[in-house]
């Protein structure tokens, strides 16, 4: 993974040390864009205007932010994510099935993810903004004694994404606004032999590449009166094609090499889309102290049906690593915000999150299941210029099946991999926390 690397690690080092990410929100999408957004579950961002952050979920709200705006902080993910189960594996030659309890624990890494945003307003009626931050990332590994590496024992995504935005306040009700995105990304997926017909550890698939490319956003806001706000955003799919290497036996059965354990590292390139996400905020004012908001979001993970590496210099150039056939998902997410007094404002919200994947295709290596988010948080004006914000969240992640090979999936690796350490069957489990802090200052 050799090219496009400076300009992203440039990035990372002007943000911080950016740490492979686990997805909290659907899939491998992060919600982590701000620590004023954790603190209420992310409800109602679309609507929202609390500080140069706010263009990442709708550039029209930079309308609401007057002045020169600095925005910066990070949020910190530790998850917690556990998988047991039973392996069968039957011999070849008797029949005989034997079974194995097994288990992985923890093999969900910790993160920080870093953000940076900036607003200008240059008139009363144009405001433009940049954001850096991350969308998407993900990074799982599992235990390499676990008995069922052989449906893939890890998988990553990382992304980092430059952002500039520009926004039109059209009258007193109506902004709109809109940015190109330029994403780098990176990501890898794998899977090892745990015995059978290759001694355990062996290399079965894998693949890494790194890509940029190109997306956009757009995003409008209605003030129907004093108290009351809708926010609309639109972000583009974005994709990616990893070019990087491949390696392993499944790759070494269709190059010609007679010794198929040789781990001869092959060119090639693996398609990956980042889905198409919407969301559609209110913003009420109940009283001069409590507002509400809410939010309700989709993306497009129909989108991302397989994993396919592209090798030339294979005789079937086109190979399936993994099919994935997920869904489109949807989260909902209602808030609260109570100003205590002129410096300080409490924040809390609820959220639930709804799996990408139907039980049937759940994988070991990307254990999506529905999630449900609890969280506080609150700021204080320091000052008439700085503000600090601060987010807590609790995330509940619903107990998922997981079985391997799945039986409607007609793909001959599905079933071959079986070969090198048995079926599989079992649960994954997990719970997250994350802790966020951010700084805000108006020039």
């Amino acid at each position: 993974m050799n090219k496009n690397k400076t300009l992203p690690l440039a990035i990372a080092v002007a943000l911080g040390t950016l740490s492979s990410t686990s997805a909290m929100a659907a899939g491998f999408q992060l919600a982590e864009y701000s620590a004023t957004g954790l603190g209420r579950a992310y409800a109602g961002e679309a609507a929202m205007a609390d500080n140069a952050s706010a263009q990442f979920r709708n550039p029209a709200m930079l309308t609401k932010l007057e002045g020169t705006q600095v925005s910066t902080g990070m949020i910190y993910v530790d998850p917690n994510v556990d998988v047991d189960g039973i392996t069968t594996q039957t011999n070849l030659i008797t029949g005989k099935k034997t079974q194995t309890a097994t288990s992985s624990k923890d093999f969900a890494d910790a993160a920080v993810i870093p953000n940076f945003y900036l607003s200008h307003q240059v008139n009363d009626k144009m405001f433009l903004g940049l954001a850096l931050s991350s969308n998407f990332g993900m990074h799982t590994k599992l235990d390499d004694n676990f008995k069922g590496t052989q449906f893939g024992n890890e998988a990553s995504v990382m992304t980092m994404e430059i952002n500039p935005n520009i926004a039109y306040k059209i009258n007193d009700q109506f902004s709109v606004g809109a940015g190109v995105r330029y994403v780098m990304g990176e990501g890898s997926i794998g899977a090892i032999a745990s015995g059978g017909m290759a001694p355990a550890g062996t290399t079965l698939k894998y693949m890494e590449g790194d890509d940029t490319a190109w997306g956009w956003q757009a995003g409008a806001a209605w003030q129907i009166n004093e108290d009351t706000r809708i926010g609309f955003n639109y972000r583009s799919e974005v994709d990616l094609n990893l070019e990087g290497h491949a390696e392993g036996l499944g790759f070494n059965l269709y190059s010609g090499n007679p010794n198929i354990l040789d781990m001869v590292k092959y060119a090639g390139s693996m398609a990956l889309t980042m889905p198409a996400t919407a969301e559609l905020a209110s913003f009420h004012q109940l009283t001069e102290k409590v507002a509400v908001h809410t939010s309700i979001n989709w993306t497009d993970w129909s989108t991302f049906e397989k994993l396919e590496a592209n090798i030339p210099s294979l005789s079937k150039p086109n190979q399936l690593v993994k099919q994935e056939n997920w869904k489109d998902n949807y989260r909902f997410a209602v808030g609260a915000t109570y100003q205590l007094n002129a410096q300080t404002q409490l924040r809390s919200g609820i959220a639930y999150d709804m799996a990408a994947v139907d039980d049937a295709n759940r994988t070991i290596t990307i254990p999506e299941t529905d999630r449900l988010w609890l969280s506080l948080g609150a700021g204080y004006n320091y000052s008439e210029n700085l503000t600090l914000d601060a987010g807590f969240t609790y995330i509940f992640a619903k107990d998922a099946q997981v079985e391997e090979p799945r039986k409607h999936i007609d793909e001959p690796e599905e079933g071959l991999a079986a070969a090198f350490g048995g079926q599989f069957k079992g649960q994954t489990t997990g719970s997250v926390w994350l802790a966020g802090v951010q700084a805000t200052y108006r020039f």
